[in-house]
């Protein structure tokens, strides 16, 4: 599981004229699966995310999560994270998980965060969206749950 998450003063999503997800200041955050990620991977890689330290305190030092802004998180669907551009000009996405297995990870990711405490708001899978979003700091972290232990085997 990868996620790219993007503190941002506001973000939204807009499909055919439509905003399917809009939030103020929190995460907006870019997830996409493998075939080997599981709900326990997405628990802990939620757990990351809800309690990163990059918002400001009274002194300016970043060390404050979501939790203590009681900010909120843009949730979009990505697989594009899973690119293979080791070939030619074209990149590949056999890593990326299926629709069929990426569809309830996704689902579950945004359940795991809303009972987080953390208000989620999203885009459509699949659908061709427009991400609009003032990136603040800018702040940005990405996360890949093999590189942090938490792949299973």
């Amino acid at each position: 599981m990868k996620a790219v998450i993007q503190r941002v003063r506001h973000a939204s999503c807009t499909i055919d004229s439509q905003i399917t997800g809009s939030i103020d200041q929190g995460f907006c955050v870019l997830v996409g699966f493998t075939q080997s990620d599981t709900e326990a991977v997405v628990d802990k890689v939620v757990k990351k995310i809800v309690s990163l330290r990059v918002f400001s305190d009274e002194e300016g030092k970043m060390n404050r999560s979501l939790l203590d802004m009681s900010g909120k998180i843009l949730s979009i669907s990505q697989f594009t994270l899973y690119a293979d551009c080791k070939k030619g000009n074209r990149p590949g996405f056999t890593r990326a998980a299926r629709p069929e297995q990426a569809i309830p990870l996704y689902e579950y990711f945004n359940q795991a965060i809303a009972s987080a405490g953390i208000p989620v708001e999203t885009g459509v899978f699949g659908a061709d969206m427009q991400i609009e979003l003032c990136n603040d700091g800018p702040v940005t972290i990405v996360l890949d749950s093999e590189e942090l232990g938490y792949e299973n085997h």
